[in-house]
């Protein structure tokens, strides 16, 4: 999506994917900036590690406690720090900047692709790591009214249970299942990534019947255990490529300086992930 989308603004730009162990993650965040790269993304588990690798965090990164997103910048003549973009030769000072798309672009995607109001709604939310915990926070911004935290590790829920608490008064917030309906069920977990995975929701503690509509942030498979049953349920369902789609298109606008063209971005998305 981003090299149809840097086609699309006529940069001479490319986006490339690259494994790096996390062993070295802080090497290659050092190297790209050596480099002269415009910026970097991360994904797990990288995310959580680089909050302590960059030299200065967005409050978007500091409110979510992860960085998705680098842009690296460099000192102009004034002393004012600004996007490599902005430079005919690269700058002798430079720095790594830490942002998180990924908050932002939840509720949008719950909005466009589901048609659910966060504001109000009733969720159960699905793990409560890296991911998770972004999305619950994100939630409790947002106004949701009661909040249910299940992950496999209690205390973990527990800890973003009580930060919301501290963040966010106005929002119930509980751990392990709901006893009525819900407007939500967000799979933020990985299950669902291999075809041998069990599926993420305790049915025993929870039918699916009881939620209103479903959201997996997993987008490849296109369609996992999880959204199955939920369609069979009844359920409103969607993947996880607006997510995907969003954060990307915001972490594109924080490089590039320009709006985003989504519709182009999307139409590579759906290309690539449903053929």
């Amino acid at each position: 999506m981003h090299n149809a989308a840097l086609a699309t603004l006529g940069l001479n730009w490319r986006y490339l994917a690259f494994a790096v162990d996390p062993r070295n993650l802080r090497a290659a965040i050092q190297g790209a900036k050596a480099m002269n790269f415009v910026g970097v993304n991360l994904t797990v588990p990288h995310k959580l590690l680089a909050v302590d690798m960059v030299d200065v965090l967005d409050e978007s990164a500091k409110r979510s406690g992860a960085v998705n997103t680098i842009r690296f910048e460099g000192r102009d003549d004034h002393g004012v720090w600004r996007p490599l973009r902005d430079f005919a030769e690269p700058p002798p000072q430079t720095r790594a900047h830490g942002f998180n798309t990924d908050a932002d672009a939840i509720p949008r995607a719950l909005r466009e692709d589901l048609g659910l109001e966060p504001h109000g709604a009733k969720v159960l939310l699905l793990g409560a790591g890296g991911a998770g915990r972004t999305a619950a926070l994100k939630l409790a911004s947002e106004g949701v009214a009661e909040l249910w935290l299940v992950n496999r590790t209690r205390s973990k829920a527990e800890a973003v249970s009580n930060e919301i608490r501290e963040r966010h008064p106005g929002v119930q917030v509980r751990t392990g299942y709901p006893a009525g309906p819900i407007d939500l069920l967000l799979n933020a977990t990985s299950l669902g990534l291999k075809p041998s995975d069990p599926s993420p929701l305790d049915a025993q503690q929870f039918a699916l019947r009881h939620a209103g509509a479903v959201y997996d942030m997993i987008y490849r498979p296109a369609e996992t255990a999880l959204l199955k049953q939920a369609k069979a349920a009844g359920c409103r369902a969607a993947n996880g490529l607006g997510m995907l789609l969003y954060q990307g298109a915001k972490a594109l606008e924080l490089w590039t300086g320009q709006p985003a063209p989504v519709d182009i971005m999307r139409r590579a998305l759906e290309k690539n992930v449903y053929g």
